[in-house]
């Protein structure tokens, strides 16, 4: 059998049920997805030139692109940890990419309102 990569992920435990494994990586194809779709919302934002304000647009077209980066990092290091829990018996690791999207989206509705005022 070929060895497959990261170690650290694979190299632990017994073979979990293909139907987790397969649901963990729909779930990490998902957190791209949102990833994919903030960074071109910030792209979007810049091009348009949407709010008319420039340091709105700005701040708002980089926090997007920083924390699309930043999800999809933390999309991959969240598949690494459930994937070696469920190899491993253990409990699930804490979800902190909601934590994360739910500030990125407070923060760019309160930028927006303040815009718009």
């Amino acid at each position: 059998m070929t060895e497959r990569h990261p170690r650290w992920v694979y190299g632990e435990g017994d073979e979990p049920d293909p139907r987790f494994t397969l649901a963990n990586e729909r779930t990490f194809l998902a957190w791209v997805r949102t990833a994919l779709a903030m960074l071109a919302g910030g792209v979007a934002l810049h091009a348009l030139g949407l709010p008319e304000t420039e340091w709105v647009r700005s701040t708002l077209a980089v926090l997007l692109v920083v924390f699309g980066g930043l999800v999809t990092v933390m999309a991959l290091v969240r598949w690494a940890r459930v994937e070696r829990a469920m190899r491993t018996h253990q409990p699930l690791p804490h979800f902190r990419l909601g934590y994360l999207l739910t500030i990125a989206v407070v923060i760019g509705a309160a930028v927006l309102a303040v815009a718009f005022v």
